[in-house]
């Protein structure tokens, strides 16, 4: 990804540098085990540890390109060099092992570090969550379906939903790190028929990894597939709450609105401008997030016991998709901790029309004082038609309708029209999304 879209945290794990620690370390830990078991002497696995084991530098890295643009193969670059330090001994490196060993668990070890990074992210994002819907858990705001007015909710609710979706795509990252985190020392067709198996369960433990159950010569890509698909439902998640946003920052609504800073600029054109830049932003980056699933599910279907169809499609989405959805995660919680609300026009819109949001709890009470659901539908339809049509106020307009009157006296009317009504079990839900109220 560029700069723009990038932060150093999450791009370090990809960085040539990284992944040749990373490849040097599974070459090395096989080295150890295979030492113990007997197939190579003791003293060359210590060797390949004592003269390998230096930094991996840009100026190494260079050095590997230089030598795969005449062998043509990243791997056998990589031996080569690392040769080139560890000597004679080096001939006991990558024995027994074939490329996708180490190309594939060093992806895995890739992939758990990303993780945590983006669970880190998601907890930011939960705790301003949880703060906001804290602070304004009893501020009383229209509720809308079809972009419509519907009945009141509470602002915090909107904030506890939103917490409540992210809860949920955290457990699937934690489920997905756990079913790409399989490592794969197994040798060409996955038989181990040239490397025992404890090497594998060796290297594993060492980086943190189970073993692959059964790996041909690859580890499966449905594991990779899944990875990939709930980095997709996260961004979904990102940009529900981004359109909600903007929504509501539209002049016409202009409930909550992006921080605009001192000296920030909305357009090159029109001075007053306040733009929702940041939330638009990030339905575009959620867009490319998803992007990268459909080639992640294409992945899975591999020739026999492996081909490298998957390997060009990995090398893009693998640091692309973890690096952008690492910056929208970050964008999203600094959104939500600098949201600005504006209590004045929650209200205004709240009173907009009338008091049309109380029509089901009239027709409720309708129906409880012994007229039909349908006679009661369209008694309160028929008023609540006017307000839409008129401007008036629904109340009045029922007060002076016979038939309603003549089963709700004027005096309950006024009672029905009770926003604490709607708000009564704000508290039942906050004790399920945060355990408090």
């Amino acid at each position: 990804m560029i700069p723009r879209y990038s932060r150093p945290e999450m791009t370090k794990i990809w960085e040539p540098e990284n992944r040749f620690r990373i490849w040097f370390e599974i070459e090395a830990h096989a080295c150890d085990a295979l030492a113990e078991i007997g197939v190579i002497p003791k003293d060359s696995a210590k060797t390949v540890w004592a003269k390998g084991n230096i930094p991996y530098t840009p100026e190494r890295s260079a050095r590997i390109d230089e030598i795969e643009r005449e062998t043509k193969h990243d791997v056998i670059a990589f031996l080569t060099e690392l040769a080139e330090h560890i000597g004679p001994d080096s001939r006991f490196v990558h024995q027994g092992m074939t490329s996708s060993d180490v190309l594939d668990t060093c992806l895995a070890v890739q992939l758990t570090q990303a993780t945590d990074l983006l669970l880190a992210d998601l907890d930011r994002l939960l705790a301003a969550l949880e703060a906001r819907a804290f602070e304004f858990k009893d501020m009383v705001c229209m509720g809308r379906s079809h972009g419509i007015h519907a009945e009141p909710v509470t602002m915090g609710l909107r904030f506890a939903a939103f917490h409540a979706e992210f809860q949920r795509n955290r457990r699937r990252l934690v489920a997905a790190r756990d079913d790409v985190a399989t490592c794969a020392i197994s040798g060409a067709v996955g038989t181990f028929a040239n490397i025992d198996p404890r090497i594998e369960e060796h290297v594993a433990a060492k980086l943190g990894l189970t073993p692959e159950p059964v790996s041909t010569q690859v580890i499966p890509r449905d594991r990779h597939a899944q990875f990939f698909a709930t980095l997709g439902v996260i961004a979904s998640s990102i940009e529900h709450v981004a359109i909600d946003i903007r929504h509501l920052q539209r002049t016409e609504v202009r409930e909550v609105e992006e921080y605009f800073s001192p000296g920030q600029k909305g357009s090159s054109a029109m001075p007053h401008k306040r733009n929702p830049v940041l939330t638009e932003n990030l339905t575009g980056l959620a867009r490319l997030v998803r992007g990268m699933v459909i080639p992640a599910l294409e992945n899975v279907a591999l020739w026999h016991e492996r081909d490298i169809s998957h390997s060009s499609v990995e090398r893009m989405i693998g640091p692309d998709a973890t690096v952008t959805l690492d910056f929208a995660l970050n964008r999203l919680a600094g959104v939500i901790e600098n949201l600005v609300i504006y209590p004045d026009a929650v209200q205004r819109n709240l009173n907009q029309l009338g008091g049309l949001v109380f029509s089901q709890r009239v027709l409720l009470g309708l129906t409880q004082a012994g007229m039909s659901r349908e006679d009661s539908y369209k008694a309160v339809q028929r008023n609540a038609m006017k307000v839409w049509q008129e401007g008036a106020s629904f109340l009045d307009l029922l007060k002076a309708d016979a038939e309603v009157s003549a089963h709700i006296p004027a005096k309950t009317l006024e009672e029905l029209f009770d926003l604490g009504y709607h708000t009564k079990h704000v508290d039942t839900i906050f004790k399920r999304v945060f355990g408090k109220a």
